[in-house]
């Protein structure tokens, strides 16, 4: 099973922003951390990130054909990228959302996600963890469908 993972604007700076939110670990800690959880079992990960639109719609493109499953934390793009949702429905490989903080519990603007219709599972609220919730989710989902 193969999963690329896709992280958007401002998690490359993990660990410095806003750590009392985000926790002190790197976005690099988050994927050791990740790839030694997931050591022994059948799931390949390929880690990206972007501070661009563009550069995370055209991976969600070219994933069709190449992974299983797509977990993306869209960072900001989450509120407001259309274009992003546009391309995870149109690439119709099954792709959960993950958030490291409770965005539900935050400033207004951040409770709505116009990807949430397009994704078949949201995890939010658990920091690292809710990567490995989300691809735990996304291996499940894969294994009923096969």
């Amino acid at each position: 099973m193969k999963i690329i993972i896709i992280n958007g604007p401002n998690l490359n700076l993990l660990g410095k922003r806003e750590p009392e939110i985000y926790g002190v670990e790197t976005l690099e800690d988050i994927l050791m951390w990740v790839v030694k959880k997931i050591d022994n079992e059948d799931i390949k990960i390929d880690w990206f990130q972007s501070n661009h639109e563009g550069e995370i719609i055209d991976r969600i493109h070219d994933s069709i054909g190449k992974f299983d499953g797509i977990l993306i934390n869209p960072g900001a793009y989450t509120h407001y990228s259309y274009a992003i949702r546009d391309a995870i429905s149109g690439a119709a490989i099954p792709t959960v959302e993950v958030h490291l903080s409770d965005v539900n519990n935050r400033e207004d603007f951040r409770k709505i996600s116009v990807i949430e219709s397009v994704c078949i599972h949201s995890v939010m609220g658990m920091g690292k963890k809710g990567y490995l919730e989300g691809i735990h989710f996304l291996r499940d989902y894969l294994n009923s469908e096969g």
